[in-house]
């Protein structure tokens, strides 16, 4: 189905494919709210609990049926795409709601909203819903994937809820954490006398003992509502206080995504035709560490220095992303139940080849905490020949970690590497030999 053939509210059209991206869509322009892509696996009409909520402070189902791969922008697009496996769905879900969420503003300011279903193999559009009609609504359900005799179908569905992803969500049965609102404790109230316990009658002896009581079971924990706020650094608000976003164990996640702006800027002469670009753009995550008992290092592709979660550093890189093109970006994960041995962590990325520098590039980074909100910030057009940017600084304050948005681009010396320059700026004064990857 071609983009023309935009499907009205409430058709359906099946989807014949294993695996597909619903990608989220609209214009980015001054004023407008951020929109984010959800998914709802509901039983019946409604979620089984909060883990069927895929949505940025969730991102992957416990299946692997269904996963939110995050944003994208190109030109003055931007999508939100989430992932469905339809192997992988288990068969008591009978139905997904796509839907979409308005941070800071109503869909009536959001212009070109659309949601489409790709064929993830092939690269096929098999559905398209454009949203056209949006006036106070601050979420809506774009539309839903449902399985009918075996076969899945995808109908437009464009109902909209003025009460944002808090509303939306609660009502298919999502138990949402709003501290903020929490209400006020109750007066004390002067304690009743207790009363006299009557004095028992003596015992009369008997040989029989009776056994021990067996211990009653531990009461389960209760689940934790679901958190929806979300943390994106700016310049004027550049640090956040891991703990108070209830990230304060498990796994960090980092991720960083970049998109290659293809037209060229006509100012590459001045900056000695660095941002030329030329075949694939392969960027570098890396980390600068110092543990709190002195000892410091890098993780980095470079020498296969690609740490270890369960031991010192505590930080591990993913698998090398050469092609600058995989939705997954790079990824780096800091193990937060061994956060009280981390003194400090320089995130930063370098370009390995691909480019001269970052002025062309398009990038977001995201820090997932595995309890707690997501943390995200987009970096700065460059406007200097940098081949090494500094992106955040996390810092161990008193066993709480702060997170500090760097987004700082630096420009190495002739002859010097990004790391060193990185070391210099950062003061960690550790000795560098020449790496290959």
């Amino acid at each position: 189905m071609g983009a023309s053939m935009t499907m009205q509210k409430g058709t359906n059209v099946p989807v014949p494919a294993g695996t597909v991206r619903v990608e989220l869509g609209w214009r980015a322009a001054a004023g407008t709210p951020d929109v984010d892509g959800s998914a709802l696996l509901l039983v019946s009409g409604k979620v089984r609990d909060d883990t069927d909520f895929v949505f940025y402070n969730q991102p992957a189902h416990a299946s692997g049926a269904v996963r939110h791969e995050g944003k994208r922008t190109a030109g003055d697009g931007v999508t939100d795409t989430l992932l469905v496996d339809f192997g992988r769905v288990e068969p008591a879900i009978d139905r997904i709601i796509v839907a979409a969420s308005a941070d800071g503003g109503t869909f009536g300011r959001v212009s070109g909203l659309y949601v489409r279903v790709v064929d993830a193999a092939g690269g096929a559009e098999l559905a398209r819903f454009d949203s056209t009609d949006a006036t106070i609504e601050t979420a809506f359900i774009l539309g839903e994937l449902y399985r009918r005799q075996g076969a899945w179908k995808f109908r437009a569905v464009g109902q909209g809820y003025s009460s944002g992803l808090e509303g939306l969500a609660t009502d298919f049965g999502i138990s949402v954490d709003e501290p903020q609102q929490a209400a006020a404790p109750a007066p004390a109230r002067p304690a009743a006398p207790a009363p006299v316990p009557p004095t028992p009658p003596a015992p009369t002896p008997t040989l029989h003992v009776a056994p021990p009581a067996p211990p009653a079971p531990p009461t389960p924990a209760p689940p934790q509502p679901v958190r929806l706020s979300k943390v994106t650094l700016t310049k004027d608000a550049p640090s956040v206080s891991l703990a108070k976003q209830g990230g304060t164990s498990g796994a960090l996640r980092v991720n960083l995504n970049w998109e290659v702006r293809k037209q060229f800027k006509g100012w590459g002469a001045k900056l000695g035709r660095a941002v030329a670009m030329h075949g694939d753009l392969d960027l570098d995550l890396c980390a600068l560490y110092e543990l709190t008992d002195g000892r410091k290092g890098v993780v980095q592709a470079l020498g296969n220095a690609f740490g270890s979660l369960a031991q010192p550093p505590f930080i591990h890189l993913d698998g090398d992303d050469r092609t600058g093109a995989l939705s997954t970006g790079e990824n780096m994960t800091v193990n937060l139940d061994r956060k009280d041995l981390l003194r400090r962590v320089l995130i930063f990325v370098t370009i390995y080849e691909g480019a001269r520098s970052f002025a062309d590039l398009h990038a977001t980074v995201t820090l997932q905490p595995q309890n707690g909100a997501a943390i995200d910030f987009s970096l700065d057009e460059c406007t200097v020949p940098s081949t090494v940017c500094a992106l955040a600084l996390i810092t161990n304050n008193g066993g709480d970690l702060t997170v500090q948005r760097e987004a700082r681009y630096l420009v190495p010396d002739r002859g010097v590497s990004p790391q060193r320059t990185i070391d210099a700026a950062y003061g960690w004064g550790m000795n560098w030999t020449p790496g290959r990857k």
